[in-house]
């Protein structure tokens, strides 16, 4: 496949933090993914949470189910843009990898216990797992990734300093970086004030429309909300009229099926429309200028985003604060809010393998950060046996 002008070539990445013997028969871009697919983080994926806790149902979203969507999705769309697949690939398969377990509601308990010990942020978490805590080659920790995947995963939301920072990992002011980002980003520089590459931001777009489509079809799952209440909104509604035109009668799942791939095409073929503009009104002659731009390439056209928005304000009413979720966050809270200090006052607690790092660490902080490696490294499951197993209180009990 031929490359566009802006894509990032394999043959002038910028290399590795660790010079390595090129490949053979893989370019630099397909040996990252590999790197990614095998490391131990993204095994933990498979029991992590999407937005149901992992044990609830077996059809629900869990995080490696989430990852292989978006990296399906950033695919498709980063070939028909001439982009590099493989990049594209790489940083979708990555860029959960940093998330603890519980989801969001775990990333929120674990920001306000590291507060005092440098902060904690999932994308700056999934640098410091693919640069220093994946631990299984004799030349180096960490996965070793290329430049451009690094630069990928730590800004695909955007910049995350300087006068150009956005998006919901920007900090703007560089003194307020999560402690992971930082110690990283200062042995190897990842130009946090820009914005990444075209491949990365295919990844960021991609993973919102696989959660505008998946938390769609798990909250009708779930009983959360109905086809009949999707039929009221933008983007949705015009789905479900399509498919009751086309198909009267048609059996409620292959319905909502049909509907919500509609869905899903809709959203696709609007970033792509809206690139191929922008790319030809921009012609951007490398993946520099892509990254030199005052705002990002990819992104969903101005009429799409704010029926999006509609969407997503629905969701959040309808799903994400429903009230069996909302219990179950505040069970799950509970149990980050126990192991955390728990292991931080004894860190004997850690598996043995943890010990050389327990005995390195130099103070409360170095400490507290060996803890959340850990705590945040745990899936959904091994979270709720080990608070059961220190604590055994009713934290750890099935949800009412």
């Amino acid at each position: 496949m031929t490359l566009a002008p802006f894509a990032c070539r394999p043959e002038t990445s910028r290399g590795r933090l660790h010079p390595e013997t090129v490949s053979t028969f893989r370019s630099p871009y397909q040996r990252d993914r590999d790197r990614i697919i095998h490391s131990s983080a993204f095994r933990r994926l498979k029991h992590k949470t999407q937005v149901f806790v992992e044990h609830e149902g077996d059809y629900y979203r869990t995080r490696l189910t989430h990852t292989i969507e978006v990296a399906q999705v950033a695919r498709t769309i980063a070939g028909h843009l001439g982009l590099n697949t493989d990049l594209a690939e790489a940083v979708a398969l990555a860029h959960d990898l940093g998330h603890p377990p519980f989801g969001h509601t775990g990333e929120d308990a674990l920001a306000e216990l590291m507060k005092p010990y440098g902060g904690f942020d999932h994308n700056a978490q999934a640098i410091r797992i693919v640069t220093r805590l994946e631990r299984h080659y004799a030349d180096f920790d960490g996965l070793n990734l290329t430049w451009e995947t690094l630069e990928g995963i730590a800004k695909h939301n955007g910049p995350v300093i300087g006068p150009l920072a956005s998006g919901s990992h920007a900090v703007g002011d560089p003194a307020l970086l999560p402690y992971a980002l930082a110690e990283f980003n200062a042995l190897y520089d990842l130009e946090l004030h820009t914005h990444a590459s075209a491949e990365a931001q295919v990844a960021a777009i991609a993973d919102d429309v696989a959660y505008n489509h998946h938390d769609l079809h798990d909250g009708l799952r779930a009983g959360l909300f109905t086809e009949a209440d999707l039929m009221e909104l933008p983007v949705t509604g015009p789905a479900f009229e399509e498919v009751d035109r086309l198909y009267p009668g048609l059996d409620p799942y292959r319905r909502r099926h049909e509907a919500l791939r509609r869905v899903f095409g809709v959203m696709v073929e609007d970033v792509i429309a809206v690139a191929e503009n922008r790319l030809t009104s921009s012609q951007p002659k490398s993946a520099e200028e892509i990254r030199a731009m005052d705002g990002p390439i990819i992104r969903f056209s101005k009429p799409l985003y704010q029926n999006l928005k509609a969407i997503k304000s629905f969701l959040y009413a309808r799903m994400y604060r429903a009230p069996a979720v909302v219990r179950e966050r505040q069970r799950v809270t509970a149990i980050i809010n126990d192991l955390f200090p728990l292991y931080l006052h004894d860190p004997a607690l850690l598996p043995a393998e943890w010990r050389a790092d327990v005995a390195a660490a130099r103070d409360e902080t170095a400490l507290a950060r060996i803890v959340l490696d850990y705590v945040a490294g745990m899936t959904d499951r091994f979270a709720i046996q080990e608070h059961q197993r220190l604590i055994g209180d009713a934290a750890g009990g099935p949800a009412a």
